[in-house]
C-alpha cells in the first residue's frame, strides 16, 4: 500500500486549527459535508501532483476536485494556513529544528523607513533643467 499523504501526527495538528462545520439545516439539509481530513488529503494530493482541480482521481475518496477546491478556500479565509505555519514554526523552534544559517530577509518585504537619502538629479536631467531657465 502507498505511504498516506497525511499522517495521523500531522492531522492531529491540523484538525482543531480548522472552523467547526457550518449547521445543517433541519428542511433540505442537502449532502452531507466530506471529511475534513478526506478533503485535505485531496488538497494535498492535487499540491503535490500539479494536476488540475477537476482532474482530482475519485478513487481515493476525497469527493471531487471543486469541493476541495471550494473548502480550501474556505480555510484559506479562516486563517488555517497562517495558524498552521505559526504552530509549526514553534514546534520546529521547540525541537532546535530550524537551521538558522539559510535564513534570507527579503528587502522588498520590510518597509524602508524614511524612505532612504534623496538622491541629486542625474547630471544630464540638471544640464537640461539649467539650459530651459537660461533660454
Amino acid at each position: 500500500m502507498a505511504k498516506p499523504i497525511l499522517d495521523d501526527e500531522l492531522w492531529a495538528i491540523i484538525q482543531p486549527l480548522l472552523p467547526p462545520p457550518k449547521p445543517r439545516r433541519a428542511r433540505y439539509p442537502g449532502r452531507k459535508p466530506l471529511d475534513d481530513r478526506a478533503v485535505l488529503t485531496g488538497i494535498l494530493f492535487v499540491l503535490q501532483s500539479g494536476i488540475p482541480w477537476e482532474m482530482l482521481p475519485q478513487e481515493i475518496g476525497c469527493g471531487s476536485g471543486m469541493s476541495c477546491w471550494r473548502r480550501l478556500h474556505a480555510w484559506q479565509k479562516a486563517g488555517v494556513w497562517d495558524r498552521l505555519h505559526e504552530v509549526l514554526l514553534a514546534k520546529l523552534r521547540a525541537a532546535d529544528r530550524i537551521d538558522w544559517s539559510r535564513v534570507v530577509v527579503d528587502s522588498s518585504s520590510i518597509r524602508a523607513v524614511g524612505s532612504g537619502q534623496k538622491q541629486d538629479l542625474t547630471p544630464q536631467i540638471a544640464r537640461d533643467q539649467v539650459q530651459s531657465t537660461t533660454s
